[in-house]
């Protein structure tokens, strides 16, 4: 089944629009193209149970759950589609669905993309700040974090470079999701 035609979904739906543009928008800023660069994954937020229950279960009748554990002390689960959603001009075939947790998003829906740039973890940052302009990155509402999340399940080190404008994010990894599950 088509994610679109899932009533569970139908919110998000309507939310990709809007988080296209913004995402759009941000990479413009950021002097960042992404064309020819992978996007790995589209990734939500929510703030209520419900809202992860009803969005877990719209994204299981149109794909498969990779992964369901807790990370961060929330379950986060990670799907791959049956049919890809189109996000800048790309087919995007991987959900990651986090619970709500202790932070409160200003928005519940689309939040961040995340685009895999190959190579050793250690430069990550490096790699991915090259991308973009310095006075973009300079701006007072760009926020820049660089983090190492790690399931203790997982073998591969898959440190995060975030960048974001308060409302969207774009976000680089050295590995793929699947192969980070793959791996651990």
């Amino acid at each position: 089944m088509n994610w679109n035609e899932v009533p569970q979904l139908a919110d998000l739906i309507e939310d990709l629009a809007r988080f296209e543009q913004q995402i759009l928008l941000l990479a413009e800023r950021l002097g960042l193209s992404l064309n020819g660069r992978a996007i790995d994954h589209i990734s939500l937020r929510c703030h209520q149970e419900s809202t992860a229950r009803r969005w877990f279960d719209g994204w299981q009748r149109c794909g498969v759950c990779l992964k369901h554990s807790v990370f961060n002390g929330r379950p986060i689960a990670l799907f791959a589609l049956d049919h890809p959603i189109i996000v800048a001009n790309q087919p995007v075939d991987c959900v990651e669905l986090p619970w709500p947790g202790a932070r409160r998003y200003p928005h519940e829906g689309w939040e961040h993309i995340e685009v895999v740039l190959a190579g050793p973890a250690q430069t990550l940052a490096q790699r991915a700040l090259a991308l973009m302009g310095d006075d973009a990155l300079a701006a007072p509402d760009i926020s820049i974090k660089h983090s190492a999340p790690q399931d203790e399940r997982e073998r591969l080190p898959n440190p995060t470079l975030a960048v974001s404008d308060g409302r969207v994010t774009i976000k680089f990894h050295p590995h793929s999701l699947r192969a980070i599950v793959a791996g651990g």
